[in-house]
């Protein structure tokens, strides 16, 4: 791969790179190493750390913090966008840099992999799958690099000079609404539900920017995609390659992943590795080995006869469905946070057949009592403490507490892993027994 790198290929080449993320500092290197001049920009001088105003000045940029304008962009032949960064809410500036091509890292480092790559995208349960279609092709004893929107992005692979026989990525809708020419041999959409409304202009830029993990691939190239999304798709041209649709099934287990949804992940992985010598026979045992990553469905431990699983990672309502769902036993929730956008009431029928309480806590106790309030039972808490603790004492043996909060988790927390870390440690001082600490009381 390094023989697709020359240092002059973008010599004379401004290139303004927006966000001091991992991707937009992966994108500037990669940059400077193609021999373009990179002038960078970050609104919050802040978050600015000591390391990266050191790389900053070894790179040559043009380090520019704070509020950024049209001044920053002119000039510009190309506009590298940091996820979440939408270029609409630039339009002011990029009219600076008229003709330049705004893409976002994904797209930029893709242009110098010559390897097979797999592209998973979808609304829910992304980085499970990424992870089970590496664990695959390594079981099949390929050497694979996992990145993307997961770790580490493909500007490093690209810049390491390393080869892997598949490049496995996980990618966002972020991503993907700036590229034109990704094309990964096997493209994955796990499925679709309501999220990043507070980004996306509306459910439909949504769906569409889904639809370009598809858009370049060619006769040959796989798309697999749920079978559930065979009607919203009927009609569109949206892949000239291969189609194969997926359901959940019984033909893979896994001890370490429960529920329904992740059965349908497990079929969507086995159908992306195939391509690449995994036969049933190898997955199969491959899935009995799989580590699932923290905070998906991670059962903690029990205490008192009342299972408590961290779901923090469900930051969706789809996801809170599929967590629920996973459960034959009586859930009390653990919900709340900074809501993203769904159809709260249509889940009431599923809480009235399996959640025993919801406990809200923090931000958008607005939004989930609009929707639920005197159809289940309900309280509200200021922290996850407050709630967790209180859900606790009225549980019954044979429950699971259950946080999957349906929601970002920036009201309270620097994100998901913060705040189910903060449920495990919870979870660790709670009692054993509930009737011993009931008695110390007395």
């Amino acid at each position: 791969m390094s023989d697709m790198l020359h240092s002059d290929q973008l010599r004379g080449h401004q290139v303004v790179v927006v966000g001091a993320g991992a991707s937009g500092r992966a994108a500037a290197r990669l940059l400077t190493r193609l021999g373009a001049s990179v002038r960078f920009l970050e609104k919050n001088a802040k978050g600015v750390s000591d390391d990266f105003r050191e790389e900053a000045g070894q790179g040559g940029y043009d380090l520019r913090l704070g509020a950024h304008g049209p001044a920053d962009f002119a000039g510009a032949d190309m506009v590298v966008l940091s996820p979440g960064i939408r270029a609409a809410g630039l339009a002011d500036c990029l009219a600076a840099c008229p003709g330049a091509q705004v893409l976002s890292e994904l797209e930029l480092a893709s242009w110098f992999v010559a390897e097979p790559m797999v592209a998973v995208t979808g609304s829910n349960g992304k980085t499970t799958t990424v992870m089970l279609i590496s664990h695959l092709l390594e079981a099949a004893g390929n050497k694979v690099f996992t990145g993307g929107n997961i770790g580490t992005p493909l500007s490093e692979y690209v810049l390491s000079g390393d080869t892997a026989d598949v490049v496995v990525l996980e990618v966002s809708s972020f991503q993907l609404q700036l590229t034109r020419t990704f094309r990964p041999r096997v493209a994955v959409l796990l499925n679709f539900a309501p999220n990043h409304l507070d980004w996306h202009e509306n459910l439909e830029e949504y769906f569409e920017a889904k639809l370009r993990i598809f858009a370049a691939q060619r006769p040959g190239d796989l798309a697999i995609v749920p079978e559930e999304l065979r009607a919203a798709l009927a009609g569109r041209d949206f892949t000239k390659a291969e189609v194969a649709w997926f359901s959940a099934s019984d033909r893979f287990t896994c001890r370490r992943l429960i529920g329904a949804h992740n059965r349908q992940d497990m079929e969507a992985a086995f159908l992306a590795a195939a391509p690449f010598g995994v036969t049933e026979e190898t997955a199969k045992a491959a899935f009995d080995t799989f580590v699932p990553a923290p905070h998906r469905l991670q059962v903690i431990g029990e205490k008192g006869g009342v299972l408590f699983v961290d779901d923090s990672k469900a930051t969706t309502v789809a996801a809170m469905e599929a967590a629920i769902r996973s459960f034959d036993r009586p859930v009390r929730l653990l919900a709340g946070g900074v809501f993203k956008g769904g159809d709260l009431a249509a889940l009431l029928p599923l809480l009235r057949e399996r959640v025993a309480a919801v406990a809200l806590f923090g931000a958008s106790r607005e939004v989930f009592e609009a929707a639920w309030a005197g159809q289940v039972p309900l309280f509200h808490e200021p922290t996850l403490e407050a709630a967790m603790t209180r859900l606790f004492a009225d549980a019954r043996p044979g429950d699971v507490v259950l946080l999957s909060p349906a929601t970002a988790s920036f009201d309270l927390y620097d994100g998901y892993k913060a705040r189910g870390r903060d449920f495990q440690r919870v979870f660790a001082g709670l009692p054993m027994n509930r009737d011993a600490e009931a008695g110390e009381k007395a």
